[in-house]
Formats: C-alpha cells, structure tokens, sequence
C-alpha cells in the first residue's frame, strides 16, 4: 500500500508517494525520484527454513554449537560472476586461491574435534532433553577447555561429556553420571576422572544437586503410589534439616527413602530392583536407610 507523505521541494503538490516493493519516494505530481529510501518495517525473517534464509537479510543465528559457530562461507566452484559471464584469468587465479584457503581453514584440526564433539552433543542433547540454553553453554565451555589446550591426549567424547555434566550441575539440570556416560557410550570411571580433572583446571565447583529433583523419575521408574511418593518428600525433607544428605549422592539418599516409604506403606518391591533402576549398589541403599532410620528416629 503505497504511503503518502509531505513533499517539501518546489512541487505544489506537495505530496510524495512510497514503493515498499522498490523502496523508491517518489513525487506523485512531477514523477520526480527523491534520494531519501523508505525504512522497511516489516518483521525480519529470522532464516529457519531453507526459503525463509535464501530472504533473509541477515542469514541463520550464530550457534556456539556449530563448529564455525554458523558463520561458514560458500564459495562456488564455477568462475563466473553474478551475470552469468566468465571472470577474467586473474579473477579466476584468485578465486582458485580463495577456495583453497577455504577448505584448509575448514579441514584445521581444531575445527575438526569441533566438529566432532558438536555433532555428539547434538545426539545427548535429543536423548537427554537437554535445554537449548545448556547446549549452547556447553559448548561455550568446551570452546574455553580447548582454548586453554588441555584436550592433547584425550579423549574428545569424554572431556564433552564431563562438560556436559559440569553445565548440568552449574545450571541445575538433574542429569547424572550415568545418564551421560550411557548415552556419550563412555565408562563411568574414565568420566569420573576427567570431570575432577576439568573442575580443577576451571577452578569450577558445581552445587550438589537436591536430592528431591530425582524422586519423580525415580518413583515413576518403579511404579510406585502417590502415597508413597509424598511420604519419600517426606523423608528427604527431615533428612536434609538434620543433614543427613551433606556430602552424600542424591541419588542414593532417594533410593534410601524410597525403599523406607515402601516399607513404610507395605508396597512389595525389592532392593535389586531400585539397585538396577537407580544404578545404586544395594548395599549402599541398605547402609544409606540405616543412617536415616538412625538420626530420625520414630519420624517417619
């Protein structure tokens, strides 16, 4: 729809109209083209769907989790320009060698464990429904970890999925170990090591998750009443006030207070199945129930 505005050249007409196809203000009475170009103000196209980023102005979003953070250049392998025409022979030495710096800087070998370790964070990101925002700082962190060139000599796959678990802990995220060590195909104690050594290096320290972020999954794993999933609260909540669950892993203090509501409320379910759903030794459930039924006393 063409806009009329205030012309205030020589034109009595004084009035200018505006092309939002061309962008052109031009006078409606004389056809003259004013220098001045109109401001478009509809919606930018942010380039999420291959025809909406061949429109946009701007192109994709910057991603930390890309390798070339979603900056990579495009150069074409024929020598012709924009018309169609052919380029010239210097244009065409220059642009063989514009190619070949292309791909080098693509092939570097620090672009190449990006690469890597992105796509893997891509794949714990979908198993683990991860968030976008603990996706994009972990690779942030990863970046930094690369940067400070403590990866030399090992492995990629592990150092991704320590930082992957550091970013859980930092955000508050309740994933585990286990979790991340099953889905990134590592052994837990290779993890263990290189998530220490990754705290020390970073000078991090990540807050101890609360045990009640784990009761839900845990309880909905067994299959266990409401009932006894409110008395598990229950029990974690005394627990945590008398400080029971200082220095201790949530995951065994709720496998510990699920297995006393269970008894609690006469539901049949056996220690080795919470020890193989929680990934918790029966013996640590055993000695962790103890200590509650100990420091609580007739509480429960």
């Amino acid at each position: 729809m063409l806009t009329e505005l205030i012309h205030q050249d020589d034109c009595k007409k004084n009035k200018i109209i505006t092309d939002p196809a061309t962008g052109e203000v031009a006078c409606s009475n004389c056809g003259v083209v004013l220098p001045e170009k109109s401001i478009d103000s509809e919606s930018e196209n942010l380039g999420t769907t291959s025809e909406g980023y061949l429109t946009s102005r701007v192109g994709g979003k910057i991603s930390l989790k890309m390798a070339d953070m979603g900056l990579s250049t495009i150069i074409e392998t024929q020598d012709r320009d924009s018309t169609g025409k052919s380029l010239s022979r210097e244009n065409r030495r220059m642009f063989y060698r514009l190619r070949m710096w292309d791909r080098n800087s693509r092939s570097a070998n620090t672009v190449k464990s990006f690469q890597k370790a992105f796509t893997l964070l891509d794949g714990i990101k979908t198993k683990l429904a991860l968030p976008e925002s603990v996706v994009e700082q972990t690779a942030y962190l990863f970046r930094k970890i690369s940067a400070k060139k403590i990866t030399s000599g090992r492995s990629t796959t592990v150092i991704l999925c320590a930082t992957t678990y550091i970013v859980c802990r930092l955000t508050n995220t309740p994933r585990t170990l286990h979790d991340i060590a099953d889905v990134g195909n590592v052994k837990i104690k290779q993890l263990q090591r290189i998530y220490r050594f990754l705290v020390k290096e970073l000078n991090i320290y990540p807050a101890v998750y609360n045990p009640n972020e784990f009761v839900t999954r845990l309880a909905k794993a067994i299959n266990v009443s409401e009932k006894t999933q409110r008395l598990t609260f229950r029990i974690l909540d005394i627990a945590e006030k008398k400080g029971i669950t200082t220095s201790k892993n949530p995951i065994s203090m709720v496998a510990a207070a699920v297995y006393l509501a269970l008894l609690k409320n006469n539901e049949k379910v056996s220690q080795m199945k919470i020890a193989q759903i929680s990934g918790i030794s029966a013996v640590t459930i055993r000695d962790r129930a103890k200590e509650i039924k100990k420091l609580m006393g007739g509480e429960i």
